[in-house]
């Protein structure tokens, strides 16, 4: 039986985010087939290939002694599929040429009783980290850099999150992306800015941004302008809303009603809010006004740009 894990005979990659599951999926294929280079690569989907499918995929054929086996949806595998994966990991654990096998699983019970066969058996299981925690998402960034040999300012990090943090494919290629057009080290918020302007949640944020800085004339200058390129009111709303909700996260820690851990935001983010001139009354009074423009913006006889313009004011004198 292989010892090693990076050359384990069958693998099971489980759960977590969707997109990190089959990246993770499809780099141990390319490992494997770098140290099998005659190999085939075959994929098969538990849902609807049987045992026989699995057999014929694993065994020798004309053009190949090996492969290079992805199974996804492995949670789906029937009774007689799972039987022949686990059969042929105990037959083959002692061939240093056998195909090796790597399966996807999306996660949850289903399925359980046949990968803790496999783990019992000899499989490695790689689990995947799930990324539905913000700062989950922000650590996922971190190490993505890191992974690519490079460094990003945690304001840089932070701005690609609140963008493309529920997009994780997006967020990946947008990391690798920075790396390669750009030689700063770290990178810093401008560049991210720089690739990321046509974003309509990124101009909110910039027109949020201003109007939390007490700056009224040019977040409603630059609000006016997002909305002729086309930003709807609506994004300009959310991302107002976003930066409201991120204050009120960090004076419900700072007075103790709240730990970070439960604000769900990093230390060093929490510090970085400026909650001088701040009062409850007039936090308040802000998300009433949101709430107002929300509406506004809803409704087919509401004037958004003139709530949105309301907003930023009553945003940018903290409520007052």
């Amino acid at each position: 039986m292989a010892t090693k894990a990076g050359d384990a005979l069958v693998r099971v990659v489980f759960g977590g985010d969707a997109y990190l599951n089959a990246r993770t999926a499809r780099e141990l294929c390319d490992e494997a087939l770098k140290t099998r280079p005659d190999a085939d690569l075959i994929e098969i989907d538990a849902a609807s290939a049987d045992r026989y499918a699995f057999d014929e995929a694993v065994s020798p054929s004309l053009l190949a002694d090996t492969a290079v086996v992805r199974v996804d949806n492995l949670q789906s595998a029937d009774e007689r599929l799972g039987e022949a994966i686990l059969a042929y990991l105990k037959e083959s654990a002692d061939d240093p040429n056998a195909s090796r096998v790597i399966c996807r699983h999306e996660g949850g019970q289903k399925g359980k009783r046949l990968i803790d066969q496999l783990v019992r058996a000899g499989a490695v299981k790689d689990e995947v980290p799930d990324l539905k925690k913000p700062e989950a998402k922000l650590n996922f960034v971190l190490s993505r850099f890191e992974r690519l040999g490079r460094r990003v300012e945690p304001l840089a990090a932070q701005q690609l999150v609140d963008v493309l943090g529920d997009r994780t494919g997006e967020l990946d290629a947008m990391c690798g992306q920075l790396c390669f057009d750009f030689d700063d080290d770290p990178i810093g918020l401008d560049r991210v800015n720089q690739y990321l302007t046509d974003n309509p949640q990124v101009t909110g944020f910039a027109v949020a941004d201003a109007a939390l800085a007490g700056r009224t004339a040019d977040a409603i200058v630059m609000m006016r302008s997002a909305v002729e390129q086309g930003t709807a009111p609506i994004a300009l709303i959310g991302a107002l809303a976003a930066k409201l909700r991120t204050v009120a996260k960090a004076s419900a820690v700072k007075t103790g009603a709240i730990s970070a851990a439960e604000a769900g935001m990093p230390v060093w983010m929490l510090q970085k809010v400026r909650l001088g001139g701040w009062t409850s009354q007039g936090l308040a009074a802000c998300i009433r006004m949101l709430a107002w423009a929300d509406e506004q913006s809803k409704t087919s006889g509401g004037d958004p740009m003139y709530a949105l313009e309301r907003s930023i004011e009553t945003i940018a004198t903290k409520g007052r």
